[in-house]
């Protein structure tokens, strides 16, 4: 073995993507060298607005993954992506409604993301349109690190961007089929062409199902089976070598069940699903984007304006259990455009100085229809404490009047308890019915930014950028609750109805300046190393799942006075302590990174390592409501830190005929300041949670993959490939206060595929050691007593793909 191979194989297992193995050119570019490896930014080239560096030139972390890597990879959205990409996870929980990103030790279930998604140059708003089915794809970009300077709010952990295949550089049509167990099922068709130098198109379908692994205990459906499908269109037109249209339109739906969460049991097991109400999600989506480009003497023009649709139906069982506690509907209906307007320096121009300026206006309107439903278990309870409150209070009082007499504590409590019984008892009956609610809930961006990159010499390069971010957030909600009360008091009976109506209006505004300084040397062989500093924002916004907890705390006060029915009124100082409660701060961030490209050994290794230290002030958490838990809430902790280091290693050996990589995240990310308060006993009690870890955040995340290609002297089949992948990801904990976790896991795949030429067959197994691991857990006492439920990762599955390219 020489020397080149022993290195790779010796590095093997120090960090992802690989390169494209069994092709000697790609898009002009020449990879019969056997003893290099190219640049993946160089081998799929797309146009970039903004930046005037390939991404290894950059000063920042990122991976790049091509529809072939993909493909090996069996990836069909972006969670399925993540578990290969350094100090990320977008866990594979819940629904397609659950976006929940982390990136360096931030992000959450909820509202404001961590990272910014942006589609063929268009940004996606909504949160709940983040984690859709992958065709089409070309190419995908994670940047990690604050993206803020240039892509503005909510890319404070980084940025993804995802490029469809362009039918002016790839041609044909593309076919692919597959069959899996669990009745897996995959059918996917894209048309690609070019009319003429001047026009092209490309026009695409999918649908995607599969029967789910996870069985609820109570129903006996599957909790986990889904359904969806979609369309695209794709057309392009280059009047002239300056200017060019490009418009795309997409549209996807699901019908899917969802949240198949099992409770955690005392041995640490995770049980089976087991709710009364099957909790299912159903999702339209669609998002239209027309871009406009046009190439001056000395600078690029981008435009890009976008219009996005969601509506969809999430039904909740919120106490996952077999008894009918509660659930919740939630409707949502968004409608938002976008518009941003880039100018760049032209790279053709050249000189020391190059530079990005833009600005950008973002509005969403959402409306959000979310009833809570208080079932019959959830009365019961209920009952049960307000009649166990009553009866108490009428004992201790009565009690105490004979105890003024000289008569002992234990006899006056016992003859007064028998009057009580005598007199007919007490027992009050409590419904709380449905919790009805309509939240609207706009929000307007508008931001200016300018970015230059300096030539301070052959080798040194110096970049200083500036934002200026104003958002506004509104919340207009329409809400009420009302308690029946059926009194039965010594005898005397009382229908008593308690209710109160919330109705307002509050809005914030929020303004953020995000600068960003670096440097970048450039060594031999393209590589470099480089150092950053950069401020991240998460934007402010108001929770609207918690009004049912308000209302019960508020309505089980007032019932416990009432004497006859009455309408519970509000006043302005009472709106603004609600105002104060539902809404949460933006976050904010400064992150410090120094990192390396390295070209090694004639190109043969590409070796890329960051390590990065985060302050972070207002962090955001997702956590249980309140007194009750009956919703997740948006909440601010102090401060906290972040710290890691990532590599990514890839290569290619043996004529290019063995291709791999390797990834490694270490990620340490604390509470500095954190103080909250939580009820024990029915007390409030604080607790500190200060050098706690930050929960939902693994420590450790990694990724192995590997590709070997057989030629084959056969007029039809030319190629076969053995591949295999591992990932793993841990500890992980699930709680504040770190006494929940999820321990390192390894996950692995692998696949083999025979290439015709015009068709390729794969098969492929995932998760084939059945490891048995949680991807999310979450406390929860709606009850009235605490449980943890979590889902269980998928088990082993294996298919096979039928791809056909005409």
């Amino acid at each position: 073995m020489n020397k080149k191979k022993a290195i790779s194989f010796l590095t093997l297992f120090a960090t992802v993507p690989v390169i494209a193995n069994g092709v000697d050119r790609i898009n002009g570019l020449d990879l019969s060298d056997s003893s290099r490896i190219h640049d993946l930014d160089e081998v799929v080239v797309v146009s970039q607005p903004k930046e005037s560096f390939r991404l290894r030139q950059q000063s920042l972390s990122s991976n790049i993954f091509t529809n072939k890597e993909m493909s090996s990879l069996g990836i069909h959205d972006l969670r399925e992506l993540s578990v290969y990409v350094p100090s990320f996870v977008m866990p594979n929980y819940g629904s397609r409604i659950t976006s929940s990103m982390y990136v360096r030790g931030i992000g959450s279930r909820v509202n404001s993301p961590a990272l910014g998604i942006y589609s063929d140059g268009m940004p996606i708003m909504s949160k709940s349109a983040f984690n859709y089915h992958f065709y089409d794809v070309n190419r995908v970009d994670i940047l990690r690190g604050a993206q803020g300077t240039l892509y503005g709010q909510n890319t404070e952990g980084g940025l993804i961007r995802i490029y469809s295949k362009n039918p002016f550089d790839y041609q044909g049509t593309d076919l692919k089929l597959s069959l899996g167990s669990r009745l897996y099922r995959n059918a996917e068709f894209s048309h690609y062409n070019k009319v003429n130098n001047n026009f092209a198109f490309s026009v695409g379908g999918f649908y995607d199902g599969q029967n789910g692994f996870f069985r609820n205990q109570t129903t006996g459906e599957r909790a986990d089976k889904y359904n969806e499908a979609g369309g695209k269109l794709r057309l392009l037109y280059r009047p002239t070598d300056r200017l060019s249209f490009d418009y795309i339109a997409d549209y996807q739906y699901v019908d899917q069940n969802g949240f198949p969460y099992g409770k955690i049991e005392e041995d640490g097991t995770t049980s089976s699903p087991s709710t009364n109400l099957q909790s299912s999600y159903r999702r339209n989506i669609f998002n239209t984007a027309f871009t406009v480009g046009f190439k001056a003497n000395a600078f690029d023009l981008t435009n890009v304006l976008s219009y996005q649709y969601l509506k969809d139906y999430m039904l909740m069982d919120q106490d996952y259990l077999p008894e009918d506690y509660m659930h919740l509907e939630q409707r949502q209906l968004q409608n938002a455009m976008t518009e941003e307007l880039t100018l760049k320096s032209h790279d053709a121009v050249g000189g020391f100085w190059h530079w990005a300026v833009g600005g950008f206006f973002s509005a969403q309107w959402l409306k959000t229809n979310a009833p809570v439903y208080f079932d019959s278990e959830m009365n019961k309870m209920l009952s049960a404490n307000i009649t166990s409150y009553a009866y108490n209070g009428m004992l201790n009082a009565m009690a105490a009047r004979l105890i003024a007499k000289g008569i002992p504590a234990e006899q006056a409590r016992r003859q007064i308890a028998a009057k009580i019984e005598e007199a007919g008892g007490c027992t009050i009956n409590m419904d709380m019915g449905v919790i009805p609610g309509i939240f609207r809930t706009p929000t307007y961006n508008l931001a200016f930014y300018h970015e230059s990159n300096f030539d301070l010499s052959s080798r040194l390069v110096a970049t200083l950028g500036l934002r200026y971010d104003f958002s506004r957030t509104v919340i207009d909600y329409a809400t009420s609750a009302e308690v029946k009360l059926d009194e039965s008091v010594m005898g005397h009976n009382v229908n008593v109805s308690v209710a109160s109506n919330l109705n307002h209006r509050e809005h914030n505004n929020y303004v953020q300046l995000l600068p960003k300084f670096g440097l970048n040397y450039k060594l031999n062989n393209g590589s470099n190393i480089y150092a950053t500093i950069a401020k991240g924002y998460r934007a402010g916004g108001y929770n609207i799942q918690m009004f049912s907890d308000i209302f019960q705390t508020e309505l089980s006060a007032a019932a416990q006075k009432a004497r006859g029915s009455l309408d519970d009124t509000h006043n302005d100082q009472y709106y603004e302590n609600i105002a104060n409660t539902i809404s949460y701060k933006p976050e904010t961030s400064w992150n410090y990174e120094v990192g390396t490209h390295l070209n090694l050994f004639n190109h043969a290794l590409h070796f890329d390592v960051a390590a990065y230290y985060m302050q972070v002030k207002n962090q955001q958490l997702s956590v249980m409501a309140g007194n009750y838990g009956f919703g997740r809430m948006m909440v601010n902790a102090g401060k906290s830190h972040s710290c890691g280091v990532e590599t990514t290693l890839r290569g290619n050996v043996f004529d290019n005929h063995l291709s791999w990589a390797v990834s490694y995240g270490y990620t340490r990310v604390l509470f500095d300041d954190y103080v909250d308060s939580v009820s024990v006993g029915g007390k409030k009690k604080a607790v500190d949670y200060k050098d706690k870890y930050v929960p939902y955040v693994p420590q450790h995340t990694y990724a192995v993959m590997a590709d070997y290609t057989f030629d084959v002297q056969n007029s039809k089949l030319r190629t076969i490939t053995l591949g295999f992948n591992l990932n793993g990801q841990g500890k992980t904990y699930w709680d504040e206060e770190n006494t929940s976790e999820q321990k390192l896991y390894h996950v692995l795949g692998a696949h083999a595929d025979a290439d015709f030429g015009f068709m390729k067959i794969s098969f492929w197994g995932k998760n084939l050691t059945n490891t048995k691991y949680n991807t999310f857990a979450v406390e929860s006492a709606a009850t009235g007593k605490k449980y943890t439920f979590a889902q269980l990762g998928n088990p082993f599955q294996c298919g096979v793909d039928l791809k056909f390219h005409f």
